[in-house]
């Protein structure tokens, strides 16, 4: 423990040297004054003095002067080191639990009608989540990060929100054209699975990590990691794999797929439009235990004025107990 400002202790034991000497000033004016003759003369004095219970009188009330003395001496040591502010130094290791969440979306044409629907949906997801890392890829015959995994969701949110802009087509390159397309085919979805995949960083360390896939199974062409490669290759990452479908209910077949992708994965399937998708993820992805990362240490200093207020009112009790009870 240290005093951030020990010149109040100081101040206040200067105080406390200036009322001693005083006090003791004053104490021997006064008994120069009684050595004077100035005092009623009192017959037969000596003998009073000598009555036993007369000295034990004066011994407790020097016993009781003495303890006020000691006691307001006291008070105002500690009076100055609560004033003085006493604060304790520890070293502390801030630590937060997070998990690592890859939008991976499909940007090929047949999902044009839906990709803005589901944009937003992430953008729903992007809020509902506290402390995850997100990232986003795009693909269609070749993936594209957007964003790298990170926990500014303002950040987040702003390019989800531009990316939603350029399903609007009020330019002549939107966004989502923008490297996505220097493969040969489209709608490359192992490809683009197994691009989300290995975009996830500190592969040395076990941390939960969840893949949150929306698309509509249609390939067209020939991709380098065929879908259940990728839904493998995921799993043997421990990663989860959710996916969004905005077929479901309507191809049977790639539904399946898909659902079985998911759940090769530990993960799940759902469809774009249910009212509970969002809350549902969320759900799933917040049951993976989170990873504790452990951030810079750092000294922090705290106030630690607890014991000396206690001892100061105890203090000031018995101070004022004596006063009252020797009536000065």
């Amino acid at each position: 423990m240290v005093l951030a400002n020990i010149w109040i202790l100081f101040a206040a034991l200067g105080a406390l040297v200036v009322a001693i000497v005083l006090g003791v000033l004053l104490g021997l004016r006064q008994r120069g004054r009684a050595g004077d003759g100035s005092g009623v003369p009192v017959a037969r004095a000596e003998r009073i003095r000598a009555l036993p219970t007369f000295q034990r009188a004066v011994r407790r009330r020097q016993a009781a002067l003495a303890g006020i003395i000691g006691l307001g001496v006291l008070a105002v040591v500690l009076g100055g080191v609560v004033g003085a502010r006493p604060v304790a130094q520890k070293t502390e290791q801030p630590v937060s639990t997070n998990r690592d969440i890859m939008l991976c979306l499909d940007v090929s044409g047949s999902m044009t009608d839906v990709d803005k629907e589901i944009v937003s949906i992430f953008d729903r997801l992007a809020d509902g989540f506290k402390g995850e890392r997100i990232g986003l890829t795009i693909f269609n015959s070749s993936a594209v990060q957007v964003f790298p995994l990170t926990d500014d969701y303002a950040f987040v949110q702003e390019h989800l929100r531009s990316l939603m802009k350029g399903f609007d087509y009020t330019t002549d390159v939107p966004e989502q054209w923008v490297g996505t397309m220097n493969g040969v085919g489209a709608s490359l979805i192992g490809d683009g699975l197994a691009s989300c995949v290995m975009r996830f960083d500190h592969a040395d360390q076990q941390r939960a990590r969840s893949i949150i896939l929306a698309t509509d199974n249609e390939l067209n062409g020939s991709p380098i990691v065929p879908l259940p490669e990728a839904a493998g290759y995921a799993a043997s990452k421990k990663i989860r794999v959710y996916t969004i479908n905005p077929v479901d209910g309507i191809d049977t077949a790639d539904s399946t797929s898909l659902a079985d992708v998911a759940a090769v994965t530990g993960g799940k399937a759902y469809p774009l439009r249910s009212t509970t998708t969002v809350g549902d993820i969320i759900a799933q992805v917040q049951k993976q235990e989170a990873t504790q990362l452990k951030g810079q240490a750092r000294v922090v200093w705290t106030d630690v004025p607890q014991l000396w207020i206690a001892a100061l009112i105890a203090v000031a009790l018995g101070f004022t107990v004596l006063l009252w009870r020797v009536k000065l």
